[in-house]
């Protein structure tokens, strides 16, 4: 996953390439609103962060013009905490808005809820399909009965088969206060969507444990 970074304050842009590369996200970052429209043209990008004081145009119009080409998720990233400049943001179309200052690890967490809702499995695995409106993943035909964590971790794993998620950040990406969680409580969701698989299949063992490391899908 690729990140433009859109920010002109290289302290706030090394905070976030050095965060974001620790969660194993890929970044370009640049200081322009132009340098971003021209980075834009190559499709390469999966999500943009996007500061609104920008030294050659408003933020909001480098929005207005990506909107006009693309949908890719947009998260404004600004110290402007006014009512009025957050609901002009949303209707230009971003999908977030985060103030400065901000936590690293609570903006890895929106930017893995925007990606996670833009990456859907392009073949079932296994016998598994996924229903991403509704929430719900099945198994040779047959529901899961997953909670909205156990679906989110689940999913998380399909989506990247042989990738090894630690548990935080499966906790970054399934939970919408993942601070407020312990990391063990992912071993306990990991526990249930094992039984809930060998309830369906009884030999079908897919979720690796890798020790001190974390967990993933190998099909």
């Amino acid at each position: 996953m690729k990140i433009l970074i859109v920010e002109d304050e290289p302290a706030i842009a090394d905070t976030l390439v050095y965060a974001l590369k620790t969660e194993g996200l890929d970044t370009e970052w640049v200081s322009t609103g132009n340098a971003a429209l021209e980075s834009l043209h190559d499709d390469s990008h999966q999500l943009v962060l996007l500061d609104i004081g920008l030294p050659d145009m408003s933020g909001f119009d480098v929005c207005k013009s990506i909107r006009q080409q693309s949908n890719i998720p947009i998260i404004f990233l600004t110290s402007r905490t006014d009512d009025i400049d957050q609901i002009l943001g949303l209707e230009l179309g971003a999908d977030d808005y985060v103030t400065k200052p901000f936590s690293p690890r609570v903006l890895t967490a929106r930017i893995r809820s925007r990606l996670r809702s833009q990456q859907v499995p392009k073949q079932p695995a296994n016998g598994f399909s996924v229903d991403q409106e509704g929430l719900r993943i099945r198994l040779n035909g047959s529901d899961l009965h997953l909670s909205r964590y156990e679906f989110r971790i689940l999913h998380t794993l399909l989506v990247h088969p042989g990738r090894v998620y630690s548990r935080t950040q499966l906790m970054d990406i399934a939970w919408e206060e993942p601070e407020r969680s312990f990391d063990r409580t992912v071993d306990t969701h990991i526990k249930t969507i094992r039984q809930k698989i060998r309830q369906l299949d009884k030999d079908l063992n897919v979720i690796k444990t890798h020790r001190g490391l974390g967990y993933s899908y190998q099909s």
